[in-house]
């Protein structure tokens, strides 16, 4: 027993040298940089890295799959089906030109017609535009993670070395690192609003609370080893304004939030969630909602106008979509925070799914099994722009200006800009898409038979 007394001794100075040296480095080179918004450049290194051994476990597997005549798999990245830009009155034509010796604009049903709405319908069922913008955008490149390679199968042994490596370091080396970061940044943002929460009302607390958001976001950004490049900060959202941005995953909040200081808007929760609101509300004046008040639209609408009218309040976070989307597209704006007469500040974010998959598939994962994902990814890498604030025009209604706002974020972020809902994700079709296709096809008729009678 005593001699085991010097080395059980030798074991116990290791740990708390190595803990010491652990500490320390997390202090310099993540902590007192999140303080400041400064970065040593070392995560930028790191991706560059990765695309190297990217590129070259790529082609490996590409070499190894023509020497063994495999097939390999390839993403359709526009969609199986080719569709031409086409309107319903021109495909109805083009149906009665090849198929009837009627009067191509004949005022009439023709039999021939329902072929349209069948094939519509059926590349509909074939290649959904809607489902699977809801699934994890599709790689052209293997990124080492088997999660993401439908080309997964052994190669050649040096190729199962590098994967076996790889998990390794993302499970024993950066999972242990991101949770250490992710504690001490919800930590301190817990205990750090609360004690600002506790100041007067003043410049001085405003900038304790401004500063300590900041820091503790940064830390959390870091805890994902999120790379981010940050387009037009010029255009950075004001008080009094309105901030709104495409929808792809919870840490979206922290994307933004690490580089402005917005005001939240959300429904009060219980757990570690509702422990963060209530502390962080106490130093920033967010909006939170209770579950009976979040389904009043009047309420919600009347709280936020009070909000933007204060020009001295902080710019709201909003995102319209109400759903994630897998980053691929926009989907339809709701037009609640468009209706409120404030001015918006569209926020655009495209990430890149070669380091790890930022979307959340809510359908399929819970919030524990996704933040486990995107920790033992390699890297959340984005870009952000900021555009240029935007105002409804007098003869805009809210819909008008809420696509006009969702089309300039698609057209900056290279994302495809859709008219569908996003929460056909898990509701039914409206009546009214299917009214407004019967709409169409009425107008058809009766506009020909209008143009008929004129001439």
């Amino acid at each position: 027993m005593f001699l085991l007394l010097p080395f059980d001794s030798l074991v116990v100075n290791l740990l708390g040298i190595s803990l010491t040296v652990l500490f320390t480095l997390l202090l310099v080179f993540i902590i007192v940089p999140a303080i400041f918004g400064v970065s040593f450049g070392i995560r930028r290194i790191y991706m560059k890295t990765l695309l190297k051994i990217f590129r070259w476990a790529t082609l490996r597997i590409e070499r190894g799959a023509k020497e063994k005549k495999h097939p390999l798999y390839k993403p359709y990245v526009n969609g199986i089906i080719a569709k031409e830009p086409t309107s319903l009155e021109e495909e109805i034509k083009e149906i009665r030109r090849s198929g009837s010796s009627k009067a191509l604009d004949a005022p009439e049903f023709e039999l021939s017609d329902i072929f349209y709405f069948c094939r519509k319908g059926i590349e509909t069922i074939m290649d959904d535009e809607v489902t699977k913008r809801f699934s994890a955008e599709e790689l052209e490149s293997w990124n080492l993670l088997s999660r993401t390679n439908y080309n997964f199968q052994y190669i050649s042994l040096r190729l199962t070395v590098l994967w076996g490596l790889g998990v390794l370091i993302r499970y024993c080396f950066l999972l242990p690192l991101r949770i250490a970061l992710a504690f001490t940044g919800i930590s301190l943002l817990v205990v750090g609003t609360t004690v600002v929460g506790y100041l007067p009302n003043g410049r001085w607390k405003e900038f304790l609370s401004k500063h300590v958001h900041l820091m503790c976001y940064r830390i959390c950004v870091r805890a994902l080893t999120a790379i981010i490049t940050y387009h037009d900060r010029e255009n950075r959202p004001r008080n009094g304004g309105i901030c709104v941005a495409n929808h792809t995953s919870p840490i979206d909040v922290i994307i933004l939030a690490s580089d402005g200081y917005y005001a939240m808007v959300g429904q009060i929760h219980g757990g570690l969630m509702g422990m963060i609101q209530r502390a962080v509300v106490k130093a920033c004046p967010h909006v939170w909602f209770e579950r009976s008040e979040v389904k009043d639209r009047h309420l919600v609408a009347k709280r936020l106008t009070e909000h933007v009218q204060d020009k001295s309040k902080l710019p709201i976070l909003i995102f319209p979509e109400g759903t994630c989307i897998n980053n691929t597209s926009v989907m339809m704006f709701k037009k609640g925070s468009f209706e409120i007469g404030a001015t918006v500040y569209p926020v655009a974010i495209k990430y890149d799914p070669q380091f790890g998959d930022a979307f959340w598939n809510s359908s399929k994962y819970g919030m524990v099994t996704y933040l486990l994902r995107m920790m033992t990814s390699w890297a959340i890498v984005c870009s952000v722009w900021y555009l240029p604030p935007m105002s409804r025009q007098p003869e805009e209604d809210a819909v008008q200006f809420a696509n006009r706002v969702k089309s300039a974020i698609a057209r900056q972020g290279g994302l495809v800009d859709l008219l569908w809902d996003g929460g056909l994700k898990r509701e039914k079709v409206k009546d009214t898409f299917k009214e407004e296709q019967q709409k169409l096809y009425s107008k058809t008729l009766v506009g020909n038979h209008e143009n008929r009678s004129r001439s």
